[in-house]
C-alpha cells in the first residue's frame, strides 16, 4: 500500500503561509514555529481512495447532531433550505456548528468535527484528534475529489510559539484496533465502567412532576428496579431554567432533600437534571444578574428557542463559576443526589476569543463542572464529545427520542440535532466505540407503553434493543405503575438483554443490523 500523505497549510494574517507534508500513519503531529501571529486559516489535504463500497462516519458537532454512515453520494445537511427568518427567529442555528461552519451542500461531500472514519467492510481507516484544545479539528470528505480536508477551528486567534496546527491518530485496521489504539494515544479512560439501569421522569411526567408524582413513580419503581437503580427527577422542579438553588416550592413544598430521601430509603440512586450554562427568559438570574450573560457583538447569545428561549451564562465572569459551584454544591451535597444530569452544555462555548479556542473553552467548562462535582457522578448532555471524553461517567450518544419514529414532515426539514427515535438509534449505533472508552454512553430512553406513545411494537424493539446492546446506560421512562404482566416481564427481558448479551457486533453494509448471543443462541435485529 502507498504510503498516505498529509499535505499541511498554516496560513497567518501577516507573512506567507507555512507548507509542509507529513506522513499519514499513527500518531502525527503537524507543529509549526509562530511569532506574534494572527491566525487566518489552518488546513491539511490527504487523498483517499473512494471505493463505491466505503462508509464514510464524520462525526457531528454535539451529541445530539445527527451522524449516521454516509455512502460515496451522501452529504451532511445544513440549514440552507430554510428560510432566514426562521433560523433566526428560532436560534435553529444556535444547536449545532452551523454559525461557525461553512456546509458544503453538495452530493458526496460531507462533514463533522474531531473524528471520522472510513469503512469497507470490516476494516476501518480511523482519523481522529488527539487535542482540541487548539479548536476543534473540522473535516470534510469530497468522494469525488477522493480527498479529505482537516481545518483547525481557530481563525482569529493569536499564537506565539511553537502552534500545534494539528495532533491526529490515523490507523488503519478493525473497529477494535482503531478505536483501541486511539484512546490509548490520547491517554483517556473512562471514569466508571458499570451499566447503568433506571427510570427517568421526562418523557413519563415532562415538566409535570411534584412530590406526589415522586412518590407514586418510586411505588412502580420498588416492583420493578433492583436496588442501586437510578431513579432521575428531570426537568421540571426548578421555577425557570437557570434558577437552581430553590425547587419550585408550589411542586416541592418540602424541598428536594425529602425527595432524594425517599428515593434513597426506595433503594435507589437520585439523579437530577440541570442546565448550569443556560438560563431562560424570565428566570430570576436573568432579571438580577443581567451582567452574567455572554455578549456577542453587544448581544446576549441566545442558544435556542427551548423554555421560550435562553442564552448563555459567562464562564469568565468568576461569580458565574461561583454560582455553578454553589448550586452544584447544594445539590449534591446538601440536598444528597448522587448524579446529575448537566444538559444543554454547548452553551458554555459558542465560541471562542482570540485567545482561547471555542473547544478549548468547552474543555474549560467541562473541568468547571467536573470539579465542582468532585465524587459524584455526571451524566453529560448536549455536549460536544471530545471535551467530554474521560471527564463524565456517562453521556449522552445521540439526540433526544421521540414518542413517534421519525417526527413529522415539518421537523425533519429543521436542525441535526432535532427529536427523534431514528436519528436517536442511529447516533447510539454509530458512536458505540465510545462506550467503555471515552465513558459510558447513554442512548436516551426506551418505552414499553402503548399510552401516548405512538412507537409500533417492532420500532420499541428496535429502540431497546440497541439501548441496551450498545450502550452504558438503559433508563426507561414508562409510568411503571400501569404496566400489565406482560409489560413487566418485557421490562425484565431488557434488563438481561443489557446484562446477558455477548459477542455483539454491528452488521452495516446492506442496511443496518445489531448481532449478538444470548442463552447460547445467536441473534439478528434488522434495526434500519
Amino acid at each position: 500500500m502507498a504510503e498516505r500523505i498529509l499535505q499541511y497549510q498554516v496560513e497567518t494574517e501577516n507573512g506567507a503561509p507555512i507548507t509542509g507534508s507529513v506522513a499519514a500513519d499513527g500518531v502525527v503531529h503537524v507543529r509549526v514555529p509562530l511569532n506574534n501571529a494572527r491566525l487566518k486559516k489552518v488546513t491539511a489535504k490527504i487523498a483517499l481512495p473512494n471505493d463505491a463500497a466505503t462508509r464514510v462516519f464524520m462525526n457531528g458537532y454535539q451529541n445530539w447532531t445527527y451522524s449516521p454512515e454516509y455512502d460515496m453520494q451522501g452529504r451532511t445537511r445544513g440549514l440552507k433550505h430554510l428560510p432566514f427568518f426562521l433560523r433566526g427567529a428560532f436560534s435553529i442555528n444556535r444547536y449545532g456548528d452551523y454559525h461557525f461552519v461553512k456546509y458544503p451542500y453538495k452530493k458526496g461531500v460531507t462533514h463533522g468535527e474531531s473524528w471520522c472514519y472510513f469503512r469497507n467492510g470490516k476494516k476501518f481507516l480511523l482519523f481522529g484528534s488527539l487535542d482540541e484544545i487548539p479548536g476543534y479539528t473540522l473535516f470534510q470528505y469530497d468522494a469525488k475529489k477522493g480527498e479529505l480536508t482537516l481545518e483547525r477551528d481557530c481563525a482569529g486567534m493569536k499564537a506565539n510559539g511553537e502552534f500545534h496546527a494539528f495532533d491526529l491518530y490515523i490507523a488503519e485496521g478493525t473497529e477494535k484496533e482503531v478505536f483501541d489504539g486511539w484512546f490509548k494515544a490520547m491517554d483517556v479512560h473512562p471514569l466508571t465502567d458499570k451499566k447503568q439501569f433506571g427510570y427517568s421522569s421526562w418523557y413519563n411526567r415532562y415538566q409535570d412532576i411534584n412530590d406526589q408524582t415522586i412518590t407514586d413513580d418510586l411505588v412502580g419503581a420498588k416492583a420493578l428496579l433492583n436496588p442501586g437503580d437510578l431513579f432521575q427527577i428531570d426537568d421540571g422542579w426548578e421555577t425557570a431554567v437557570g434558577d437552581w438553588l430553590v425547587p419550585d416550592a408550589n411542586k416541592f413544598p418540602n424541598g428536594l432533600k425529602n425527595a432524594a430521601d425517599a428515593i434513597h430509603e426506595a433503594g435507589f440512586r437520585a439523579g437530577l437534571w440541570l442546565a448550569p450554562f443556560v438560563c431562560q427568559k424570565g428566570s430570576k438570574l436573568l432579571e438580577e444578574h443581567p451582567d452574567w450573560l455572554l455578549l456577542h457583538d453587544g448581544k446576549p447569545w441566545a442558544n435556542g428557542s427551548n423554555w421560550g428561549g435562553f442564552y448563555s451564562l459567562d464562564i469568565d465572569n468568576p461569580e458565574v463559576v461561583a454560582y455553578v459551584e454553589k448550586f452544584l454544591d447544594r445539590v449534591l451535597n446538601e440536598w444528597g443526589f448522587d448524579l446529575v444530569k448537566l444538559d444543554f452544555l454547548y452553551g458554555a462555548a459558542p465560541f471562542g476569543t482570540e485567545t482561547e479556542s471555542r473547544a478549548a473553552r468547552m474543555c474549560r467548562a467541562m473541568n468547571i463542572l467536573r470539579k465542582a462535582c468532585r465524587g459524584k457522578q455526571i451524566l453529560g448532555c448536549g455536549v460536544p464529545l471530545w471535551p467530554a471524553f474521560g471527564i463524565v461517567e456517562y453521556c449522552r450518544v445521540g439526540c433526544d427520542v421521540g414518542l413517534d419514529w421519525n417526527d413529522t414532515k415539518v421537523m425533519q426539514m429543521t436542525h441535526r440535532e432535532r427529536v427523534s427515535t431514528k436519528q436517536s438509534i442511529t447516533d447510539t449505533i454509530f458512536r458505540r466505540e465510545l462506550t467503555g472508552r471515552a465513558f459510558m454512553g447513554d442512548p436516551d430512553v426506551f418505552f414499553l407503553r402503548e399510552a401516548n406513545c405512538k412507537l409500533t411494537t417492532e420500532e420499541k424493539e428496535k429502540l431497546y434493543t440497541v439501548n441496551a446492546l450498545l450502550g452504558g446506560m438503559l433508563l426507561t421512562s414508562d409510568a411503571l405503575n400501569n404496566y400489565t404482566d406482560a409489560q413487566k416481564t418485557k421490562f425484565r427481558e431488557v434488563r438481561r438483554l443489557m446484562e446477558e448479551a455477548t459477542d455483539v457486533t454491528v452488521e452495516a453494509d446492506n442496511g443496518v443490523s445489531v448481532c449478538y448471543k444470548l442463552n447460547g443462541k445467536e441473534k439478528t435485529l434488522r434495526i434500519l
